[in-house]
């Protein structure tokens, strides 16, 4: 049995759920979003000067109850994010946030009618530039009492006229191929009229938001290239994604639509309707400020630190690229019915190669996977290239990590080596 999690001075007694590490809650509390001439906190800054009026709600701790984070929400008993790996669980009753969408419903409580929140969210994930199991998300909602719906689409119709003529007036070529139909539906509990009014000024109010974020990346003249697509999220319908034409690729920025009403009446104010957005701040901050790698966001090097100043968007300057050290790891897989062994999942695997290495692994990547043909026995072998961001690695520091990281794959997952 694990030991019992401490988070905030709050203790979390352990079941066969809690799958938090050290190495996880070493990093609660370093809130990058609100550390001064940070880029992420530049860039939620940016984020708040554009909604302006909105309220802003920056959560004290990441610990939710599973049915904050999801039931809520409207999420599937089976949907994948659910799983324990993909998620960091303290018990079986509690969990690190994956998304800041588990404090919608809370907020909407407050009784504020528009509001952002910011935090930092938690996921187990695989191993490489982009991705990180701590990471910072925005959200932003904004709803309406609906007693009077005449009255409201008129306000908003006016409201949109405006938005679009000032949208007019910038550099920015939208294309809109999302469609509202049977697979992405208006909520039945909705005046369609009113409906299409709300989705057209989520749509207006987030493209002024991405201009005024990527407006200076155009070249040559050329106006910024905005798309709007169909999506699906479990709390919206309709539903919608957005991207920006960057480095001659769509880029995917945020996910958005129209509140699920239910979620509305949890919160206790069942009598509006409105509309939410979500994105994360890494994923655009690394287009804004150049920067190659996610773990240079938790750096302490004055070299990356001083590069930044709050409310300005400058590109990153490397200063220095250290070599990289590769090691090779083959084994066998446990047999599935091995007694105390669980499946093999690869975000378990990552997850031990993290809790040891910490920053200082660059990518995880499967380099061959080979079944034989006479025992069935499975094989597979991963490269773990070890760089650090801040200095050189040597390599008998690399050689005791790895020889950590096998101790403890052998021990807790099971393997073989070969």
């Amino acid at each position: 049995m694990s030991a019992p999690v401490t988070l905030f001075g709050k203790e979390y007694p352990a079941d066969g759920n809690t799958n938090t590490p050290p190495s996880i809650q070493a990093k609660v509390g370093r809130n990058l979003h609100l550390q001064k001439d940070h880029p992420l906190a530049t860039l939620r800054e940016i984020i708040e000067t554009h909604f302006k009026g909105f309220t802003r709600i920056q959560p004290e701790s990441p610990v939710v109850t599973v049915f904050q984070n999801f039931d809520e929400l409207g999420f599937a008993p089976d949907h994948p994010g659910r799983s324990l790996t993909d998620s960091y669980y303290l018990n079986k009753e509690h969990m690190l946030r994956t998304h800041t969408s588990a404090h919608e419903v809370e907020a909407y409580k407050t009784g504020a009618d528009a509001f952002l929140i910011a935090a930092d969210v938690y996921r187990r994930d695989e191993i490489d530039s982009s991705h990180y199991p701590v990471f910072h998300q925005m959200e932003g909602m904004r709803h309406w009492d609906v007693t009077d719906v005449k009255q409201l689409t008129e306000q908003l119709r006016a409201e949109n006229a405006k938005l679009a003529e000032e949208l007019a007036a910038c550099p920015i070529e939208i294309t809109d191929i999302s469609n509202v139909g049977p697979e992405n539906p208006l909520q039945e509990c909705h005046d369609p009229e009113l409906a299409t009014e709300m989705a057209q000024n989520l749509k207006h109010s987030l493209n002024g938001m991405i201009f005024k974020l990527f407006g200076h990346i155009t070249a040559d003249g050329q106006p910024l290239k905005v798309r709007w697509i169909d999506a699906f999220f479990p709390w919206t319908s309709p539903s919608f994604e957005v991207e920006v034409w960057y480095n001659d690729e769509w880029l995917e920025i945020l996910g958005c639509g129209v509140v699920v009403q239910k979620t509305l009446e949890r919160g206790g104010v069942g009598h509006k309707s409105g509309w939410a957005f979500g994105l994360g701040l890494e994923r655009i901050a690394m287009v804004l400020f150049d920067i190659p790698d996610i773990r240079l966001f938790w750096s302490q090097d004055p070299r990356f630190l001083s590069q930044f100043k709050q409310g300005e968007i400058t590109a990153f300057k490397p200063y220095s690229k250290y070599p990289p050290c590769y090691k090779d790891m083959s084994f066998w897989l446990p047999e599935e019915t091995q007694e105390g062994i669980k499946p093999w999942h690869e975000n378990d695997y990552c997850e031990v190669v993290r809790d040891v290495a910490g920053d200082l692994v660059e990518n995880v990547t499967l380099i061959d996977d080979f079944t034989h043909p006479k025992t069935g026995k499975r094989s597979l072998c991963y490269r773990l290239n070890y760089r650090s961001m801040d200095r050189s690695l040597n390599n008998e520091e690399v050689n005791a990590l790895q020889d950590k990281v096998v101790g403890r794959v052998v021990k807790e997952m099971g393997i073989e080596m070969r």
